[in-house]
This record gives C-alpha cells, structure tokens and sequence, in this order.
C-alpha cells in the first residue's frame, strides 16, 4: 500500500471517529465515491457555505444568488455540448477488471495525451508497451459518459430523459436573462450558486 494511500485511510478513520463524515451506504457494503456528512461535518459545511455567500454574494453589490434545479432538461446538455463531449476514455485491465482513465494511464507513462483521438490513445498504450497499475494488459478503450441520465414522468422514452447536473454553471447561464429581467443589474454582474453536482 502506497504511503500515500496510507495517509488517507488515517484522516478518513480519524474523521469518522470525530462524527465528519461516513461511507455513503455502509451498513449496506458502502458506496464507491459517496460520503455523508456527519454531525460535525455538516455543521463545518454550513459554516463554509455561509461564510463563501457572505463574501461573495451578499457583501457585494454586483452578486445576485440563485439555486437552480438539480435536474435539468436533456436540451440544456445538448446544446452546451455536454452529451457528446462529457466523456472520459477508459480501458479495462483484461485480467482483473478494474478499469483506468487510459489518458491518465499516458500521463503517468510520460506521454501527453491532448489533443489525441481515442484510437491514437490506444495506439500510444500498445506502442509503448504500457500495462495496468496491476501490470497486466489493458482492454480498447471505450467512451464513458461522465453524466447520471435518468427519466422524468410514468413513462421512460426519449422525451422523458433528463440527466443529474454534473456541474452547477448551466442553471446560471439558463437563468441569466430571468435574473437580468427580475432585477435589471448593471453590468458586469455575477450569479453565485451553492450546491451539489452529479459526476458518475
């Protein structure tokens, strides 16, 4: 185990003990990538939060505040580009399974993978002989898309879907004009928001 990983498992035991957060789900085997805030954890988040929005939306003149929808129609992620280019390239380690970000899996042999195509990544990974962390061979790689899709309403079609939002920005940019119609601002003006994003 690296030292690295060491450090980690120790502030995470340490900050359960301390009531900051636990495993998502663990009575149930847990999570991967979940966290609950704990009695003391969510009390420093709501203290961060209430500090971040005093600073920068209430003590200024120029912020306006907003908390827009987690949910969002498909057409917001289509037309800001995110259902075609939201993605990451993974590949498979062939023997155990696990899977890798193959243009990290570059980064950490040396080679800089911008600007590359999917098949010049995996062109890349088998000219320069490059393994799993494992050592064992790597799959092709296949596009990942990073967004949680769902649907909304009785009836599942393609009308009905609707993705999680993986970022807070796009409930902005759709809600400017109401801010600009509700409250005339003068420019420049900014639109400050708080709260969760959805990245599979």
């Amino acid at each position: 185990m690296s030292q690295q990983n060491v450090k980690m498992e120790t502030i995470v035991s340490l900050a359960k003990r301390r009531g900051f957060i636990y495993q998502g789900s663990e009575i149930y085997g847990g999570l991967a990538g979940t966290w609950d805030y704990g009695p003391l954890g969510v009390q420093l988040k709501r203290n961060i939060q209430k500090l971040w929005w005093q600073t920068f939306v209430d003590d200024r003149e120029d912020m306006y505040g907003l908390d827009a929808a987690i949910l969002m129609n498909q057409k917001v992620w289509q037309a800001s580009g995110h259902t075609e280019t939201f993605v990451d390239p993974l590949c498979e380690d062939t023997v155990n399974h696990k899977r890798y970000r193959t243009d990290h899996l570059l980064q950490d042999g040396g080679i800089d993978p911008e600007g590359m195509t999917m098949q010049q990544m995996d062109k890349a990974i088998k000219e320069n002989n490059i393994k799993s962390p494992d050592g064992n061979e790597l799959s092709e790689s296949r596009t990942f898309n990073m967004m949680f899709k769902t649907n909304v309403g009785p009836v599942e079609d393609e009308n009905s879907v609707s993705y999680l939002r993986p970022e807070t920005a796009q409930g902005i940019f759709t809600n400017y004009k109401n801010v600009l119609d509700s409250f005339y601002p003068n420019l420049p003006f900014g639109i400050g928001q708080i709260g969760k994003a959805f990245r599979n």
